[in-house]
């Protein structure tokens, strides 16, 4: 049985109880909110891998309610970090990056589509493995990238980065699909290792894949009714929100400080990490 907030346990009266609940959701709210936004500012990360399990766990969310209000507040995550990390106007600095942008779109799109329908068809528990294993394979190709190997793309045949970044694309967009987050931890991988863009700048155009990502997966959970339910948790939003909006801005202040080895191997860990997480995962009953 899930214990409640120690604020929820000083009191048993309804509306004192009520009160309590308020100022823990506006307290606990901002602060996990930006907890995780400084993920989002610093790596380039929507952060719904790390907010999933506080929303259901923390908080005490129904699963579909809290894959909608996870993709909200990734939404806001990523669309200040993108911000906050190349300035308010000076987007201009990813315009000569759009095709790579365009290329991971083209699968990652298609692979959000498709992702619903295998997910349908294929037991949960085998994609999570799947999923699971193919973290800690990314994981240890961006650390050995540093400490073993480098990978030269420069050689590789245009049309064969291209044809590979649609591909790794659409793997991303089933990822995306199938656990309701926008998959920044295998799009910045990807365009480190596959088109040899470096970290900091990853992050942001990670970012700039993500957006629409995450648009569209709330385009597809509009259409259910339990979007409409979600309202209900529109105050808990509000605090993540703007909880996300301080952390993307500590985020990128701290970016300007951390060297992009120590990203490096700092999103080297962070996907053990969710690989980890993945592999102790129980899908949900009901």
């Amino acid at each position: 049985m899930k214990e409640r907030s120690p604020e929820l346990q000083l009191a048993d009266s309804p509306a004192t109880v009520s009160t309590l609940a308020s100022k823990s959701i506006s307290l606990w709210g901002f602060a996990w909110g930006a907890l995780i936004g400084t993920l989002g500012g610093l790596i380039g990360l929507g952060g719904g891998e790390f907010r999933m399990p506080v929303l259901l766990s923390f908080f005490g969310l129904r699963p579909m309610h809290a894959v909608i209000l996870n993709l909200m507040t990734s939404c806001v995550t990523v669309t200040f970090s993108l911000l906050f990390r190349t300035g308010l106007g000076s987007l201009q600095r990813l315009t000569p990056y759009v095709p790579i942008v365009l290329n991971l779109l083209c699968g990652t799109l298609a692979g959000s589509f498709v992702g619903s329908h295998i997910a349908a068809k294929t037991r949960e528990g085998t994609l999570v493995r799947v999923i699971a294993v193919c973290l800690i394979i990314l994981s240890f190709a961006l650390i050995g990238h540093d400490f073993i190997f480098q990978i030269e793309t420069g050689g590789m045949p245009l049309a064969l980065q291209f044809g590979l970044g649609i591909a790794a694309g659409f793997v991303i967009g089933l990822f995306s699909s199938i656990l309701g987050v926008a998959g920044g931890e295998l799009i910045i991988p990807t365009l480190i290792l596959l088109f040899g863009v470096e970290i900091k700048l990853a992050g942001s155009l990670s970012l700039s894949v993500s957006l629409p990502t995450l648009l569209l997966g709330l385009v597809r959970y509009s259409r259910f009714p339990q979007f409409a339910e979600t309202k209900r948790h529109l105050p808990l939003f509000l605090w993540l929100a703007m909880g996300s909006i301080a952390g993307a801005l500590t985020g990128s202040l701290l970016l300007q400080h951390v060297s992009g080895f120590i990203l490096t191997i700092l999103l080297g860990v962070i996907l053990l990490i969710s690989a980890v997480r993945l592999l102790i995962h129980k899908p949900a009953s009901g």
